[in-house]
Parts: C-alpha cells; structure tokens; sequence
C-alpha cells in the first residue's frame, strides 16, 4: 500500500479508502444488500492487513449501524492512532427547521451521535454530506469550527457540492478564522467525469482532496458486460444514476475490460489505476474479499499514457445524477444564505 498526505491536513491516508456503506444493519436503512457484523469485519479486518488505514461512513448508512460496526472492528483490530476515520453528518430535518434547532446545534447532536455509534472520543475527518439549502453556511462552518476545537474531529471534508460552493465556503471560513475544508468527496469514475470541469482544477490549485465515492460506478467498471451483482439487481440509485447511460459507458467499459485482459489484471484494477492519476484517495465499497483485494492492488499498477488516453477517448458528457442532481434550492428564484446576522461574505 502507498500512503499520501490528505490535502491541507496532517492525515497521512492510504491511497484506497475503504467505503462502509455496504456494512450494516439491511433492516436498518434505505440498502437490503448490505452485510452483516460479522462479514462486515472480516472484510475490514483483511483491509488493515492490506494496509488500508482510511475508512468512510457516515450516521445515513444504515441508520448508524455502519458506524457501530466499523467501530466495533476498528476498536478490535487496530489502534487508534494508525487509523483515519471518516465520517459524515445529514442536513437538518425539517422538523428540526420548524422547531428551531440552529445548525450549530445540529451538528454537536450529529457528531455526539456519530462518536456514540463508532465508541471513539473523536473523528480524523468529519464530512458535510449534502449541502443544505435551509442552514445558512455560516452555521455550518461555525458548528464546525465548534466542533474541530473540542477535538471531537481533527479535520473537515464535504461532500456532493460545486466548486463555486467549496471555493465560497473555504473564503467564508478563512476570512472567518474558522475550520477550512480539507477535502471533497464527489462522484468521480471513468464513466463519470463531470468533476473534471471545474472541481478537480480548483482543488489541485488550492490542495484539497479528492476522494470520490462511486469509484467503480457501483460495480460496473469491475464487472465485464453482461455480468451482474445482488447490488446491481436491487440498488435502485444506482440505476437511477448509470442506466440512462448504458450504451455510451459500455464502450468504455468494453476497454477497461480489452485492457485488464492484456495486462493480466482485473478490470478493478484498471480501473481504479485510471482513477488515481486524477485524485488523492478513492473511496471503494468493499462487500468481498476480492473487491478490496483488487483496490489494493491497483495502487501499485501504472498505465501508460497511451492507455490512459484509450480510457477517456470515448467519454461524452454526463447529466448530473443523484444527489448532485438534487444540489439546488426548492425555488429557482432563491438564493442561497451564506452568512448570519451581521456576518457578510
């Protein structure tokens, strides 16, 4: 395994993240494919042996219990110190909004919960999943910032935003002297780039990491054509995200599979070679041994210029899907609250 610095931040990560959404509770939650305990730790315990020290969840998988297992294994199999936890906290519910809870609050409630589920007295890195229209960034920041000086979590990462949002965010927090964010987690694969346009050129300016989720597009850039997986069958979202573009992501598909063929590697492997040309740490769903196993070993293949080129020739733009799609607020003619009271920005 290779170690790397995660952005502006002291975390020396594992180039391959372990993804946790595939670990909880299936009667917990919006995913019925996911794994149980037990399975849940082996498949975390043979990643500590692959050297993997950086694992992602989030309080949303699985109603928590993601984080009670990763915890519970962590806890277990490694000390505390020789791992990088991730984790991310959900946008206020409306019932929340109606009742007043500020975003401040919100967030120290979040990240008690989060810090309960996983046993541990605090988070390397602590993630704003999904931008919320109804908080004011300031709130956000602030509760934030609150919770990087308590120690509760030693850094700060977001997830499914624009680059106008980070870059408008990390100004608010600098002029502020608040906790700045470290690193962006977005949906970034060789079937999907739209990152590519304006968020990867603005972390690399400003050295932030990228740590993509989707990295083998829910399976589908490991598997040849025609092959298929429980998750496949059954994750919806997924679908929703991939299926309207079948045709044009097979052709790439197709020479990610023409490569590995030729190289004697998996097309995991491939595929995730590609995907760290681009970004820090790729965030990898493990539910096999074998999918960590090719993740593992992709950090140590390197492609060709001329092979990277054969990958992203065929590539036509993508409409955003999933949460991304959602990144906009209720009415089109509002506009987001980037300050509070007398704060201006």
């Amino acid at each position: 395994m290779k170690y790397t610095k995660l952005g502006n931040s002291e975390l020396n990560v594992s180039c391959i993240c372990m993804g946790c959404m595939g670990f909880g509770n299936a009667k917990e939650g919006q995913h019925s494919w996911t794994l149980d305990e037990e399975h849940s730790r082996e498949i975390i315990k043979r990643g500590l042996d692959l050297g993997v020290n950086f694992y992602d969840t989030a309080i949303g998988y699985q109603s928590g219990t993601s984080e009670q297992y990763v915890g519970r294994a962590l806890r277990d199999f490694a000390k505390r110190d020789e791992v990088i936890i991730a984790t991310k906290f959900l946008p206020r519910t409306q019932e929340e909004v109606e009742a007043g809870i500020s975003g401040q609050q919100h967030i120290e409630k979040m990240i008690n919960k989060s810090l309960e589920n996983l046993g541990m007295e605090y988070v390397d890195l602590y993630i704003y999943h999904m931008w919320d229209y109804q908080t004011p960034i300031y709130d956000i920041l602030e509760g934030l910032n609150a919770v990087v000086k308590a120690g509760k979590a030693r850094y700060i990462g977001i997830s499914n935003c624009y680059a106008w949002q980070l870059a408008k965010a990390n100004a608010l927090a600098e002029k502020e002297g608040f906790a700045k964010f470290v690193s962006v987690q977005g949906h970034y694969n060789l079937i999907f780039r739209e990152e590519e346009h304006e968020m990867a050129p603005y972390c690399y300016e400003d050295n932030i990491a990228m740590t993509p989720y989707s990295a083998l597009a829910s399976g589908r850039l490991a598997k040849k054509p025609g092959e298929d997986s429980k998750r496949m069958q059954e994750d919806s979202y997924a679908k929703f995200k991939y299926d309207a573009t079948k045709e044009q992501d097979g052709v790439i598909i197709g020479r990610v599979q023409e490569l590995a063929e030729k190289r004697d590697v998996s097309m995991t492997e491939i595929s995730l070679a590609w995907l760290l040309t681009k970004v820090t740490s790729p965030v990898v769903g493990a539910t096999k041994f074998h999918h960590i196993e090719g993740a593992a070993k992709a950090v140590e293949l390197e492609l060709t210029e001329d092979e990277i080129a054969y990958l992203e020739e065929p590539y036509v733009p993508h409409a955003l899907a999933g949460v991304m799609a959602q990144n906009k607020p209720a009415n089109a003619k509002e506009k987001h609250v980037w300050s509070t009271g007398n704060q201006k920005i």
